[in-house]
């Protein structure tokens, strides 16, 4: 995986790799506005015209604004949503989630299979951009 940047963002982590990046929500947290913000200033200083995938993993239980997920629809080139979670609860308020943006998006137990999934993904849609050239 090579070299990454850390960032605590308060109520997250957010590790960026050079294709992915994974966000940690802490125990407790409310997930709204302010925060998503941030977010996307750092989602614009890694991948700033360089497609790539959003993995989250859900260790611990916390809320989100479903509405913030409109904010995946402005980012273009954020091609894949992944969940990592081995709590049932969890993985079903994910399913509910992903009715709120329009990325392909799956579950996964372990990061292995997630980074192999959105490995592909980032692949066909970059084979894609190569060939609209």
């Amino acid at each position: 995986m090579g070299k990454f940047h850390y960032y605590d963002i308060g109520n997250a982590e957010v590790y960026v790799f050079d294709d992915f990046l994974i966000k940690q929500v802490k125990e407790g947290a409310f997930i709204s506005d302010d925060e998503t913000e941030l977010f996307v200033e750092i989602i614009g200083k890694h991948f700033k015209n360089k497609n790539f995938a959003f993995i989250s993993n859900r260790v611990v239980s916390y809320t989100v604004n479903p509405l913030i997920y409109n904010a995946a629809k402005s980012i273009p080139n954020l091609v894949a949503f992944a969940v990592i979670s081995t709590d049932h609860k969890m993985r079903e308020t994910s399913k509910f989630e992903n009715k709120f943006h329009n990325k392909p998006f799956k579950l996964f137990k372990n990061l292995s299979d997630t980074i192999l999934w959105t490995s592909d993904i980032i692949k066909q849609e970059n084979e894609k951009n190569f060939e609209a050239l």
